[in-house]
């Protein structure tokens, strides 16, 4: 039997320890907060998915070491700016050689790197990573309902292992060769995602918020492909198959942070009671850096770290968007 181990307690988490348990592998779940995994061990919840009881199948750990004890596969689940923290200090556990995929979206604060390549780091050569991603919100994967996903990873072989070990009946995964790009477009589309509660919270209706998207999109394609990756990427259901979602999802972090400043609520307040990581907020401001440095024009983007980071009102945020220069359509420029 396939040993897993799954590094993260969050929501994504559990749902992927639940498809792997169906598909008969062999599961242990380690998190980085022992009362947590205490709790979660005892009482096979968690207040972030209140209705899910996770299977006894599933092996919860409070012990890293014997988590990844002779793992043929790791799966990261810990929030973007918390993988460089958890997996230092869990990194000599890994065994030589054992591949790591990665449900993680966003970009690391300061280094404006991807959460595998923050692992791929620190683990050293030797160790494949994998980019498991789509659009899947945990909150219907945890009815089982359907939901198609990629698997991408430069091994061919490793993509098609993780491929193999997510067969189950309400998932479709599909390999993919560009996991830059789809690491990009799982990360970039958080921060339009937040553009777009916005316009949910202010009521601007359905015209304004598809514009937020069309746009959206652009603009973080313009910015993948000056870093490389792929443009088609962004067309699939690693780019907007994702940020539609993330998008219309009322059950979407990224939304529902937008949508409620858009309502008038501050920004401590909402991530101090919003019960998970909103990484939008923490990719705004590692975009914004990487399209300086790029040379690459971000509209949204652009306002949004204003937002968000620099006080700019958000009626002020809309206006400026509406009164930009007019122009030919573009997608690459």
């Amino acid at each position: 039997m396939t040993n897993v181990a799954v590094i993260g307690d969050g929501q994504m988490a559990l749902v992927m320890a639940d498809a792997l348990t169906a598909r008969g592998v062999h599961v242990r779940l380690w998190g980085p907060f022992p009362t947590h995994v205490d709790d979660l061990a005892e009482r096979r919840k968690s207040a972030r998915l209140p209705h899910f009881m996770l299977s006894d199948d599933v092996r919860v750990t409070p012990n890293a070491e014997e988590a990844l004890s002779e793992v043929d596969i790791a799966l990261n689940a810990i929030p973007t700016q918390y993988i460089r923290k958890v997996w230092g200090d869990i990194s000599n556990y890994v065994p030589t050689g054992v591949p790591v995929a990665c449900v993680a979206k966003g970009i690391e604060i300061g280094t404006n790197v991807l959460p595998t390549q923050i692992i791929e780091e620190l683990l050293g050569e030797g160790h494949s990573t994998c980019v498991l991603s789509g659009p899947t919100i945990a909150t219907e994967l945890v009815r089982r309902q359907p939901a198609v996903m990629v698997s991408s990873s430069i091994d061919e072989a490793v993509a098609k292992q993780v491929q193999d070990l997510f067969d189950v009946p309400w998932l479709r995964v599909y390999t993919h060769g560009d996991p830059l790009g789809v690491e990009l477009a799982g990360a970039l589309k958080n921060v339009i995602a937040i553009a777009a509660g916005i316009c949910d919270g202010m009521e601007l209706g359905d015209n304004a918020k598809s514009a937020m998207l069309a746009r959206g999109l652009a603009e973080i394609s313009r910015l993948g492909v000056s870093l490389g990756a792929q443009l088609e990427t962004f067309f699939g259901i690693a780019g907007v198959g994702d940020l539609a979602t993330t998008c219309f999802s009322p059950h979407g972090r990224n939304r529902t942070c937008g949508e409620r400043l858009g309502k008038g609520e501050e920004l401590q307040t909402i991530t101090e009671t919003m019960g998970s990581v909103v990484e939008g907020v923490s990719t705004t401001k590692a975009v914004h850096s990487l399209a300086q440095e790029q040379g690459v024009e971000m509209p949204i983007a652009s306002v949004m770290y204003r937002v968000l980071f620099e006080g700019l009102s958000i009626h002020d945020a809309i206006s400026s968007l509406m009164s930009r220069d007019l122009r030919a359509e573009q997608l690459r420029r």
